[in-house]
């Protein structure tokens, strides 16, 4: 390829303008945050609510998305960065609110971001408040400058997305533990989180090594999961769904959401109804929504209401499923949701839309770990830490 032929430019963020607004001429003050008080006057203190980029699954902080590789955790991430940045639906079901999204795909590049954006939008223009970068510079060698001074001239951001969390977190310092070295690497990123109110995404993996906890399944120490404020999993799933997030941390609920890829649009789906409704087979899903629907039901009920399966499957999926914890069964052979033992996987899509709503702007951060504007570039360089080794 000639010099002239125009090839694709490198992105980098040091290089991304803003193109729908003038820059500030200076970032915009903020007050050292206050960080003790006596125990009445904390008591007394008010705290805004936090801000969500997604409601109910995002809120501001570090969010750590885990899950194997080719799950499709890129095409969530991005999906998700193209519907905060342009103010739509996340997982085409949760309304979330605008704002400047900065998505750093340090594993991609610019030809294969635009393919994979042109079949999320299908045809919908672009957002310009999406900014997507190839290259940055790991946190400790200028990568945590580098996103603070987009966060500065992009005040109203929603969202950062790191994809992937290894190519940012840099070289381990020498003579610390393993846990210790994970803690200080999602550190960078908790501080400029705390520091601007904003929800930064860092797309990372999950062992090989499947378990009931998916908090284990991070990869690493539990220092990575125990640094960020949520840990989101997305694992493949049986039955309907082609995947289950499930999500926990500080400021979120844990549970667990139904996912359903669309191959054609390359999106992530959120499927209504509890998670354990798509994660079965089609005869178990259709009894539980029968169920829930009709309380007490007895077998020849279900399959009155249901003409494609007989009264005697019914019954025998009806009796395993009761076995399996799914339903309960009385005295008079009548069936039941069983809610108390599934309260984690009973929350409706309609749930979501009961967070706080998200305050526009940027607003005082009195819980936040003290550090100013300042204090962004005085986190250990590479030189400061080699001395420090020496």
């Amino acid at each position: 390829m000639s010099a002239s032929s125009n090839p694709i430019p490198p992105l980098h963020l040091y290089s991304v303008p803003t193109d729908h607004q003038a820059a500030p001429e200076s970032p915009p003050k903020r007050e050292r945050p206050r960080t003790a008080w006596s125990a009445d006057q904390l008591m007394a203190a008010h705290f805004p609510e936090p801000k969500w980029a997604v409601p109910g699954i995002l809120a501001e902080g570090v969010n750590l998305l885990a899950g194997p590789p080719k799950v499709g955790k890129s095409w969530l991430s991005l999906g998700l960065g193209l519907a905060v940045a342009a103010g739509g639906h996340a997982f085409d079901s949760v309304p979330v609110q605008g704002g400047p999204v900065l998505y750093l795909a340090l594993e991609d590049t610019p030809r294969r971001l635009q393919t994979r954006m042109g079949k999320i939008l299908g045809g919908q223009p672009a957002p310009p408040r999406l900014t997507l970068v190839t290259e940055c510079p790991p946190f400790p060698q200028g990568g945590t400058e580098a996103i603070a001074q987009w966060l500065d001239r992009n005040p109203t951001a929603r969202m950062v997305v790191i994809d992937v969390f290894a190519k940012m977190r840099g070289q381990a310092p020498q003579g610390v533990s393993a846990y210790d070295a994970d803690y200080v690497s999602v550190s960078y990123a908790k501080r400029l989180a705390d520091h601007y109110g904003i929800a930064i995404v860092l797309v990372h993996h999950v062992r090989k090594a499947a378990s009931d906890d998916f908090l284990t399944e991070v990869s690493g120490t539990n220092g990575i999961a125990g640094a960020a404020d949520a840990t989101l999993v997305l694992k493949r799933a049986r039955g309907q769904a082609d995947g289950i997030l499930h999500v926990t941390g500080r400021d979120v609920n844990e549970t667990e959401y139904a996912l359903q890829f669309q191959e054609a649009s390359g999106a992530w789906h959120l499927l209504d109804g509890p998670a354990s409704d798509h994660t079965i087979g089609d005869t178990r899903s259709t009894i539980l929504r029968h169920v829930r629907s009709n309380p007490g039901a007895k077998p020849k009920d279900i399959a009155e209401a249901l003409p494609h399966v007989d009264v005697d499957s019914v019954r025998r999926t009806c009796s395993r499923m009761a076995a399996d914890g799914q339903l309960t069964k009385d005295a008079s052979g009548r069936y039941y949701y069983d809610t108390e033992t599934r309260t984690q996987s009973t929350r409706k899509l309609s749930q979501l839309s009961d967070c706080p709503a998200t305050p526009t702007g940027q607003h005082e951060r009195p819980g936040q770990t003290e550090f100013g504007v300042s204090g962004l570039s005085d986190l250990p360089s590479a030189t400061d830490q080699k001395e420090a080794r020496q």
